[in-house]
């Protein structure tokens, strides 16, 4: 028997599994075709996606725990109202923590701007955020003094730095790919459903179709004088 070559059975086995989903929704009838695109749609008018929407609490998570650091920080380091004017009031980029907290407050409002107002579908606002994150805290670290002042000077650059590239992450793997996926499918079941309207006949089926015509009474007369010489008797 002849085998076909390992690289076109590949090829085969890949197309054929790339196409289920356009064939499971061309077989869908339209009735169930319009509640998908009932569905989409109702998803694009309630605002934006869930992936979308967790990026965003994400992206308040981060805020809000640089925040909480930061506050923690002046708290133990000699008082909030000392410590706050010490670094604010005096600020010193050498040991001042205040430029961390502005950078998360920065990031803040560039990606919520970005994606949760103008709802952008591109990469580059996170990676902006991300890459003067990135070069400001290198920078604040190689020239700083603030592994001198205890394990804050640890913590809030190393915090900082990880959330802000998470943020990457999951815009760039999570958020754009999901809905991207979304719109093809939409894509698909709009096509689908175009289809549908296309080969179905307009107005459904008429009464005329599965009309079926009386019996003729000629044909019922025959019947019955055949019945009745069948039932005299024979002499």
């Amino acid at each position: 028997m002849n085998h076909l070559p390992d690289d076109l059975e590949n090829a085969l086995s890949g197309s054929q599994g790339s196409h289920p989903s356009l064939l499971n929704v061309h077989s869908i009838n339209p009735t169930q075709l319009m509640a998908r695109i009932e569905s989409y749609e109702g998803r694009e008018k309630k605002g934006i996606s869930d992936v979308r929407r967790t990026f965003c609490l994400f992206v308040t998570f981060d805020l809000l725990f640089v925040t909480l650091l930061w506050i923690i920080e002046l708290n133990v380091n000699g008082g909030i109202e000392t410590t706050l004017e010490k670094e604010v009031v005096q600020y010193d980029y050498y040991s001042s923590y205040f430029d961390i907290f502005l950078l998360a407050v920065f990031r803040f409002k560039v990606l919520i701007l970005a994606y949760a107002v103008c709802r952008l579908r591109h990469w580059w606002a996170v990676a902006l955020t991300t890459a003067v994150t990135s070069a400001f805290l290198l920078v604040k670290v190689i020239l700083s003094k603030l592994f001198s002042q205890g394990a804050f000077g640890y913590v809030l650059p190393i915090i900082s730095f990880i959330l802000a590239w998470i943020e990457t992450w999951f815009l760039d793997f999570k958020v754009l790919p999901q809905e991207a996926e979304e719109d093809n499918r939409l894509l698909l079941v709009q096509d689908a459903s175009e289809r549908a309207a296309l080969i179905q006949p307009p107005g459904g089926l008429s009464d005329g179709q599965f009309y079926s015509p009386p019996e003729s009474e000629a044909g019922s007369d025959e019947e019955s004088e055949e019945k009745q010489d069948s039932e005299k008797p024979v002499l």
